[in-house]
């Protein structure tokens, strides 16, 4: 029996030394599995900003979107261009023009958001609008809004009597 002792514990100790190691890459492979599954999210959510953002510069960088800007800015489009030929010595070719403005839109006088009426005014009525000569400045070409607020209430009418006061 004493021969078989030493065995008997080196093959006991030699199969909890293997199970521990297997245990041991076991959680290590989750571990990874883990950390794969969690940049594979991060992954997935940069690559949706990242398509994102590139709809938006394909959106901005669009020919009509960027003319509507430079018409924001006041920009106009070119006159007649011209190109310069160098490689044919220098040769002009086109027409040189410059840039023309076309004239301004009229403003609607109409009251986009109509105010809140006054308790003698009929409802759906839209107050008068105050018509305004334009200014020197609007008709040199440059934009101007004239905002004209709401006009005061208007007094009650005085039942008609016979005596004043």
């Amino acid at each position: 029996m004493r021969g078989r002792t030493p065995f008997a514990v080196l093959v006991v100790v030699l199969l909890a030394a293997g199970l521990l190691g297997l245990l041991a890459l076991n959680t290590a492979l989750n571990e990874g599995s883990f950390e794969l599954s969690r940049l594979q999210k991060q992954t997935t959510v940069a690559t949706d900003e990242q398509q994102g953002l590139q709809h938006q510069i394909d959106q901005s960088s669009a020919p009509d979107a960027l003319a509507r800007r430079a018409a924001e800015m006041g920009m106009v489009p070119a006159g007649g261009m011209a190109f310069l030929d160098v490689p044919n010595g220098g040769k002009v070719i086109g027409t040189p023009g410059p840039a023309q403005d076309s004239p301004p839109v009229k403003r609607s006088t109409v009251e986009p958001w109509p105010t809140k009426s006054s308790p003698g005014a009929q409802p759906g009525a839209a107050p008068d609008p105050q018509p305004s000569a334009p200014s020197p400045a609007a008709t040199a070409g440059d934009s101007v809004v004239q905002i004209n607020p709401a006009s005061p209430a208007a007094p009650a009418p005085q039942p008609s009597g016979g005596a004043g006061r």
